[in-house]
């Protein structure tokens, strides 16, 4: 209850022309009836977009309805829990914050509702407000027909068919009060294709499944950081065009802009480099949310009490951001750059399952993979920068050495191409890959997927970690449970909150 004065307020704005907002006893009634179904997004804890629902048994109210018998007046009265539709009442988000998918995301969200409660669809009355400049020249069908061909524009049919919605056919009297649309309304259906699963769960249960996307990334010189940005943007918007939950890119993926250093010593060029890092996270982060798409910011160098470390950020889809220092710079690092190692180690959770992140080097050091491991690591992304073969080769074979020992995934993405003008990082080798466990329900070389070598390009992989744990109990080996942990163990010594 204690959100309904941000409801009432966003309301307000958004239905200014349509009655505005429900009453406090509509909405306590919503929330009450079906709390699962009433979806919201925050930002710092002020709601700046929702979404209601309702299930009904659709039989009882067929084709030819309105908007109050559906939803008993908004008070949700109709609500049948053994329904076998889920309705959709309303969705809103502020003009403030439009242009960032907000609507996309609740639209998400209630598809996963759906699925997870084994309902057979979802079925929501659209509104058509730009219906009425148009209703002089065509009827209502042909408006909506003129709109699927995308010859016309409906800030609401238009966003609901790119969402996967069909629509059934046309409403009339759907929203008497709705003058934009002159009463009138689209009847969409979304199907859920997984209707009939076995295990039925509430909305935010633990998924079995995640699909990645790595970025092999072509290093090029630009001209500044929004240059870079627009990069990007272009690999965040394809690989969430592909519903992945995750993106991840090469370490010093930024590398570039040392370019643009007045100075032409290298300690000078990656010192500068660090001045671009804020920008670019910031940035990176409101990629992440706008494009529901967590995102591994490969790594950056960060210059802290007058310290230079290289960091990985996670940026949560929520807006979330986490990090994870690089612990072993390596000698050229050191020496070259006067980089010091981090001291935390963190298996981060995830709204895909828990992972953790490890710095090129780090992942040559199999006692960090070991501990991430005991707190449940499913994935281990390792984004990379080498510059020969011979370097690429050190951190894949541990890469795999990594996923078996440990019984999880491991991702690595590096950098491809030259930078001729950039000292100590002109050329680079990569060839970006996901591998697995080696077992029977794995590839038989236990590598999912991987990419042509130096060739800028991405590589998407769906993984199942079902089959993870069918390997930890039922496997031909099993490294997990075998270990003899009265013989042996490693600890963390150092402080992990530091």
């Amino acid at each position: 209850m204690k959100d309904f004065a941000d409801i009432k307020e966003l309301m307000d704005v958004v239905y200014a022309q349509a009655g505005g907002a429900w009453t406090p006893k509509e909405y306590k009634a919503q929330i009450s009836t079906f709390p699962d179904g009433q979806i919201c997004i925050e930002d710092k804890g002020k709601v700046v977009a929702a979404a209601f629902s309702v299930i009904v048994d659709y039989d009882q109210f067929g084709d030819k309805h309105t908007y109050n018998e559906v939803t008993g007046d908004a008070y949700l009265t109709t609500h049948d829990p053994n329904g076998d539709v889920l309705y959709g009442v309303d969705i809103f988000v502020s003009p403030e914050y439009r242009g960032m998918r907000l609507g996309q995301r609740l639209y998400e969200a209630r598809k996963e509702l759906c699925r997870n409660l084994n309902l057979k669809s979802i079925i929501a009355g659209g509104r058509i407000p730009n219906y009425s400049k148009h209703a002089q020249d065509m009827s209502p069908y042909e408006y909506i027909e003129r709109v699927k061909s995308k010859d016309i524009y409906d800030p609401t049919l238009t966003f609901q068919i790119s969402n996967g919605f069909e629509v059934k056919q046309v409403l009339k009297a759907y929203l008497p009060e709705d003058k934009a649309s002159l009463g009138y309304a689209t009847l969409l259906q979304w199907h859920n294709i997984y209707y009939d699963a076995e295990k039925p769960n509430l909305i935010g249960g633990v998924k079995s499944t995640a699909r990645i996307g790595c970025v092999q990334w072509q290093m090029r010189y630009f001209e500044n950081v929004d240059e870079l940005l627009q990069q990007v943007e272009y690999f965040v918007d394809a690989l969430s065009d592909y519903k992945c939950d995750v993106a991840l890119f090469p370490e010093f993926f930024n590398a570039p802009l040392m370019g643009l250093s007045p100075s032409d010593t290298s300690i000078d060029a990656i010192w500068h480099l660090a001045t671009y890092t804020e920008e670019i996270l910031t940035a990176m982060s409101h990629l992440a949310v706008s494009y529901n798409i967590n995102i591994i910011a490969g790594s950056m160098p960060v210059i802290e009490d007058d310290e230079l470390y290289n960091i990985s950020y996670l940026c949560h889809r929520d807006g979330q951001v986490e990090k994870q220092p690089k612990l072993h710079p390596t000698p050229h690092e050191k020496e070259d750059w006067i980089m010091k190692g981090g001291n935390q180690l963190t298996a981060f959770e995830t709204d895909f399952g828990k992972i953790g992140i490890l710095i090129c080097y780090d992942v040559e050091f199999p006692e960090l993979a070991r501990i991430l491991s005991e707190q449940e690591m499913q994935v281990l992304f390792v984004p990379f920068w080498t510059d020969t073969k011979n370097g690429y080769l050190r951190v894949r074979r541990c890469a795999q050495a990594r996923a078996i020992e440990n019984e999880c995934y491991v991702a690595i993405a590096g950098s491809v191409g030259n930078l001729p003008k950039v000292d100590n990082v002109d050329i680079q080798y990569g060839q970006t890959a996901v591998f697995s466990p080696s077992d029977f329900a794995f590839p038989h070389d236990a590598i999912v997927s991987e990419t042509t070598p130096n060739t800028e390009m991405t590589l998407i992989v769906d993984l199942d970690f079902d089959k993870l744990t069918k390997l930890q109990n039922e496997g031909s080996v099993r490294n997990y449970l075998d270990r003899r942990r009265d013989l042996y163990r490693v600890e963390w010594i150092g402080n992990s909150d530091e």
